[in-house]
């Protein structure tokens, strides 16, 4: 904030007497860039001295800290709650009391609360940005889809991991589009897409240098394969064996390009073939959590995208999706300890599991299923007893990170898990249609769903209302 705010644009990603960018330089795309330079110019009407130029770093005060988190508090009413509840008030066949109160459960989720007002992160922008696109592509709204993900990815590059799903559902519905003409349906989204990446990209279109060096700090392969004990694959197996010491760096790049890319291709392949609404959500949980799994310079706060994207499929699969959020958040347990925001998490987390639970006895009837539940029960236990032991018992001097490594891999395990079962209901998902749209598509097995929310069975419905024709028909003869 403070450099975005005391120097010109084009020093805004530069190495300079300035803007020493080993010191928190600014490693986001643009409109992050814009959006601290508003906050910048807002705390510099409060007090100057926040945003002062080289004696502002490191600063902290009382008053300081109200105003950073009434900043992510702000993101929150203006994106990330409307994002919520317009997703799930216009995309789901429920009744609104169920509606309302499974947008309270999610925005309860504990992982995103502690991460964006404990770090004063803005990952509520990013992703607000995501969930608006989303709702606009299951209203059929695609070239506001188009424009709010771009939105989503000049915010924060990690939305990458939602590009895949994005860029097939959108493929997909032009090429499948019966309503207007397919390449000009392709036409009009690119033209949305590349408009506004031209928008937040031009200050640093000038010269060819200005754009480059703001791509090398978006993608800082100097960084290393991970960052801290993630609880991705390649974490788990530098643990083993080392992989960072044996391997060259780009050979690491190569192996987790290649192994990403054949994570996600089966999932988007699969929605490119079959472009609906059900697909699309579970791809978007899928190719994020493959990300997060496989590719290159992952952070342990990466796991918020796929824990989100499981949100909006909470209403069919609560169980599986609540038992992922609150693994997705025991896996940043050493960030937050080190953050001193223990006390914190436990008692979001209390709060998250009684939302639950309330949700399953009021709304829920069909119970879940056995083995499930029985993994779930153990898997809580399992992480109960890592978590306490990591807090109350110091760790051996041979091995200091031993508690974080262990939950590293505890949850990586849990990760590889989610991820075959997410993928299974994707693959096995038959796209649905509503009932106001009379009208099936995409798939000879579909189904619809009623004003109540159940699911019937398209063909039935189709042989009710000829059998109702034909009586109309006979009644008219006689």
């Amino acid at each position: 904030m403070e450099v975005i705010y005391n120097l010109p644009v084009k020093e805004w990603y530069q190495n300079t007497t300035d803007n020493d960018l080993q010191y928190w330089g600014l490693d986001y795309p643009p409109l992050t860039a814009y959006h601290s330079w508003i906050c910048g110019y807002i705390a510099n009407k409060i007090d100057p001295d926040w945003v002062a130029l080289h004696s502002s770093r490191g600063f902290e005060s009382g008053a300081h800290k109200i105003f950073m988190r009434s900043t992510v508090i702000l993101i929150d009413l203006l994106i990330y709650l409307p994002a919520i509840l317009l997703f799930y008030l216009t995309t789901l066949r429920r009744s609104t009391e169920e509606k309302l109160f499974i947008s309270s459960v999610i925005l309860m989720y504990p992982g995103l609360i502690l991460i964006d007002h404990g770090h004063f992160q803005y990952n509520n922008a990013s992703l607000g940005f995501a969930v608006l696109a989303v709702a606009m592509i299951g209203l059929r709204r695609d070239l506001w889809g188009s424009f709010l993900f771009v939105c989503a990815l000049n915010y924060k590059q990690m939305e990458l991991y939602h590009s895949v799903p994005f860029f097939c559902v959108l493929l997909g519905k032009c090429f499948k589009s019966t309503q207007e003409y397919r390449l000009w349906k392709l036409i009009k989204i690119g033209f949305v897409v590349l408009l506004t990446f031209g928008l937040c990209w031009f200050p640093f279109l000038s010269d060819v240098d200005s754009a480059l060096q703001v791509l090398r700090r978006l993608f800082p392969f100097g960084r290393g394969l991970f960052e801290d004990k993630v609880s991705n694959l390649w974490c788990v197996l530098d643990v083993l064996l080392k992989i960072k010491r044996l391997v060259a760096q780009e050979h690491l790049v190569l192996a987790s390009l290649v192994s990403t890319l054949a994570a996600v291709a089966p999932s988007g392949l699969d929605l490119l073939l079959t472009p609906s609404m059900e697909k699309f959500k579970y791809s978007l949980v899928n190719c994020s959590l493959a990300f997060f799994l496989f590719s290159y310079q992952v952070h342990e706060k990466s796991i918020l995208i796929p824990a989100v994207s499981a949100c909006l499929v909470f209403a069919e699969q609560p169980f599986l999706v609540s038992w992922f959020l609150i693994i997705s958040t025991f896996s940043m347990l050493p960030l937050l300890i080190k953050d001193g925001l223990l006390l914190t998490y436990t008692a979001l987390t209390s709060m998250f599991i009684i939302m639950v639970v309330i949700y399953f006895r009021i709304f829920r009837s069909e119970p879940t299923k056995r083995l499930l539940k029985v993994m779930g029960v153990l898997s809580f236990i399992g992480m109960s007893i890592l978590g306490l032991l990591s807090v109350t018992i110091p760790p051996p001097a041979r091995y200091p990170d031993i508690f974080p490594v262990l939950i590293s891999g505890y949850c990586c395990v849990h990760f590889l898990f989610f991820l075959v079962g997410f993928y299974y209901l994707q693959l096995m998902s038959v796209p649905m249609a509503t009932a106001q749209d009379g009208k099936v598509k995409g798939h000879p097995k579909a189904r619809v769903k009623n004003n109540e929310g159940k699911v019937e069975d398209q063909t039935k419905n189709i042989t009710k209302n000829s059998k109702k024709q034909k009586k109309k028909k006979k009644k008219k003869a006689e």
